[in-house]
């Protein structure tokens, strides 16, 4: 592990109240829509879902821990229900307004930090895709049938 690559932060502005954000980003349903790691999430247990990696086809599970007063969703990772780890953070910053239940538009960035062992791959692909999703995150926030749908 390099000492330059310890973490990565991905963010775009976004036409959306911070709500709306926070909401889109806490659902798991909704997570198999722009994780490229965890594609077609199924829910497996109360607050817990499945996905599956576009790359090689393999399966994780994810618990979306939603913080309402931090604007903050921290994604809780692994094999093992039991033994999940904190892997990325989704955060909502509100824009425009002194208060922020008021904003119309927000900034939403992906925080991934390199844990150790991570090969050099494993970390560039997980930088790659944080740069994708961001993105597919803001069209799918402002695409006017954005409405929250379950899969």
């Amino acid at each position: 592990m390099t000492e330059t690559a310890c973490a990565h932060v991905a963010s775009l502005r976004c036409a959306v109240a911070p709500a709306k954000a926070l909401r889109f980003l806490g659902d798991g349903h909704q997570l198999g829509r722009w994780a490229l790691g965890s594609m077609r999430t199924e829910r497996v247990g109360r607050g817990l879902y499945r996905g599956q990696s576009l790359f090689d086809g393999s399966s994780s599970l994810i618990r979306p821990v939603v913080d309402r007063e931090r604007l903050q969703i921290d994604y809780w990772v692994g094999q093992d229900p039991k033994a999940l780890k904190p892997r990325i953070v989704a955060r909502v910053v509100p824009l425009g307004q002194d208060d922020p239940r008021q904003a119309r538009a927000c900034i939403v960035s992906l925080i991934a930090w390199r844990t150790e062992g991570l090969s050099d791959d494993r970390w560039a692909r997980l930088v790659a895709c944080h740069e994708a999703e961001i993105h597919l995150i803001r069209a799918l926030l402002e695409a006017p049938s954005s409405t929250p749908t379950k899969s």
